[in-house]
């Protein structure tokens, strides 16, 4: 049913492409404020569309499982919103499902979850700078990496918009491992803040971004 890449940036997928995948990495390795030795970290498990219902996240999830026992990891680590599914970020009741417990939390409600392998392994955490996620500039300013295509379409126009109506913006593209695993919020694909307060991790189109800013409804 599925193909696999032979990256250290490890992905599973259908082969219906684009409909159902799983994204992993070394934690040591992934762009987002953790530390979490020996553990696998999930970027993605991305189900849509048709794909939904057939049992495929879960069969993506085993499938990873299998590769951090195969590895010798202690563990595998994801990021999750507290209590609910929110954009871009897995579903908490699956995860649970599945036996992922929370190890770290987030001042923004977004958790760390993981499953260990080793029972006896140190949790993962998240970095003091994503566990209290805040910033001193002002205005709206965004942090960003191009680990999601979507990003890479909609963060020029949102500083476009920005810029046509006067909103301060400033937009921080992430380029490198280490500046991501210090970026001030758990999550690095995009995190936007508004006067120095985290305030979404979901990708803004430019009507939702002026809508956010009180321009339009």
């Amino acid at each position: 049913m599925y193909d696999e890449l032979p990256y250290q940036n490890k992905k599973q997928r259908s082969e219906e492409r684009g409909k159902c995948f799983i994204e992993y990495i070394p934690a040591e390795n992934a762009w987002v404020p953790i530390v979490a030795d020996g553990y696998l970290y999930i970027n993605c498990l991305w189900v849509s569309g048709s794909m939904k219902g057939h049992g495929y996240s879960n069969d993506l999830l085993e499938a990873c499982i299998r590769d951090a026992k195969a590895q010798g990891k202690k563990g595998i680590c994801i990021l999750c919103a507290e209590g609910r599914k929110r954009e871009f970020l897995a579903d908490p009741k699956f995860l649970t499902h599945k036996g992922f417990c929370v190890a770290d939390i987030s001042d923004c409600g977004i958790n760390l979850m993981y499953l260990p392998i080793e029972p006896t392994a140190q949790m993962p955490k998240f970095r003091e700078c994503a566990k209290h996620p805040a910033i001193e500039e002002t205005g709206f300013v965004l942090y960003y990496t191009d680990q999601c295509p979507y990003t890479y379409y909609w963060v020029p126009r949102v500083q476009e918009a920005a810029k046509k109506y006067g909103i301060p913006f400033k937009a921080i593209h992430i380029t490198d491992k280490e500046s991501a695993q210090n970026v001030p919020a758990p999550v690095t694909t995009y995190a936007l803040f508004w006067d120095g307060q985290f305030l979404t991790q979901s990708i803004q189109s430019d009507k939702k971004f002026l809508a956010l800013a009180g321009l339009q409804n």
